[in-house]
């Protein structure tokens, strides 16, 4: 419908402005709001709703490790009622290109984590990856790493409680400069170490009114001239399908089970933190995939096969295609 990849990474100087710089806007909530009426723009919000459609191939995943990521392992569910969005897998060049001088910040646990190394094995390669992978898995810790091809800077924020994400969105205001992409997400160490549904949900709507205060519509130079502020294109990392039976301890039995994982996600959506209420975070439904992928895609019932991961960066970067045509 729109040539995904061609018009959407010259789109991409709009979304992705190097370190933050420059003007534009986040993921719309709705298909109407400011923007025009038309059946382009509708079919684009379509388009959103079509992202986390996804087929795996059992017999592709059956031949690789739990931690391996391979393209041929899953794909895009096709329907001769969806819009043309083309949805497709974004290539090395293609991926380095939309996310050419921009400023990555994943923050969380160790599904964040594993998101971060399919997004760095799609820009780097698995041979270059091998290199980093030990520094990136150093237990409980932060790590950097400045993409010198593309000039993109990559920031992973060990964050496994919504406290320590709202901290860290409070550490960005004021400031001058945002990440051009920013995908948090956080519910794994707060089940098995707090196991308070209630509490989880007061801590996000924390989040969501500290996410709130650092998306300012405009800002005043010492000139009083109205000038624009660039928004961040924001995600949330989804929780994901917890398989009780296979977790490896009895307390991690006890306390994360899937009654459990249901009232963290309704207060997940009773926060108001997500799209579908009007805030600016999208949802990269990790618990919808990991479920699709079922019990076979995981060893420990919580961490799940690289094409599950894979897939979620996929779903990010065609994201941010058609948020750039709707742009335009």
């Amino acid at each position: 419908m729109f040539g995904a990849v061609q018009l959407g990474l010259f789109a991409a100087v709009v979304v992705l402005c190097p370190y933050g710089y420059g003007s534009g806007t986040s993921f719309i909530s709705s298909p109407s709001g400011s923007l025009p009426q038309s059946s382009f723009i509708i079919n684009l919000y379509s388009c959103f709703t079509l992202l986390h459609q996804v087929a795996f191939n059992f017999q592709e995943l059956n031949n690789n490790s739990v931690s391996d990521s391979k393209s041929g392992s899953w794909k895009w569910v096709e329907s001769e009622n969806d819009v043309n969005c083309d949805l497709q897998k974004l290539t090395k060049n293609d991926a380095s290109d939309l996310l050419n001088g921009s400023w990555v910040v994943v923050a969380g646990d160790s599904q964040a984590r594993l998101m971060v190394v399919s997004l760095l094995e799609l820009l780097l390669g698995e041979n270059k990856m091998e290199i980093i992978r030990g520094d990136l898995f150093q237990r409980h810790s932060d790590y950097n790493i400045f993409v010198d091809e593309i000039g993109m800077k990559l920031d992973f924020m060990w964050a496994p409680y919504v406290s320590n994400l709202t901290d860290l969105v409070l550490g960005f205001q004021g400031k001058t400069s945002y990440p051009d992409v920013f995908v948090m997400g956080a519910g794994l160490w707060d089940m098995l170490h707090v196991n308070n549904a209630s509490d989880y949900g007061v801590s996000l709507k924390s989040l969501k009114d500290s996410v709130v205060l650092l998306l300012p519509v405009s800002a005043n130079d010492d000139s009083n001239v109205v000038v624009p502020v660039r928004l961040p294109n924001l995600f949330w990392l989804g929780i994901p399908k917890l398989i009780s039976s296979m977790l490896n301890t009895d307390e991690k039995k006890e306390k994360m089970s899937g009654v459990m994982w249901q009232a963290y996600n309704d207060e997940l959506y009773r926060s108001n933190l997500l799209q579908q209420s009007g805030s600016p975070l999208f949802l990269l439904d990790v618990h919808s995939l990991s479920s699709n992928c079922g019990a076979r895609c995981t060893a420990d019932g919580m961490h799940y096969h690289g094409a599950v991961y894979e897939t979620v960066v996929h779903i990010m970067l065609n994201g941010l295609l058609i948020e750039s045509n709707q742009k335009l």
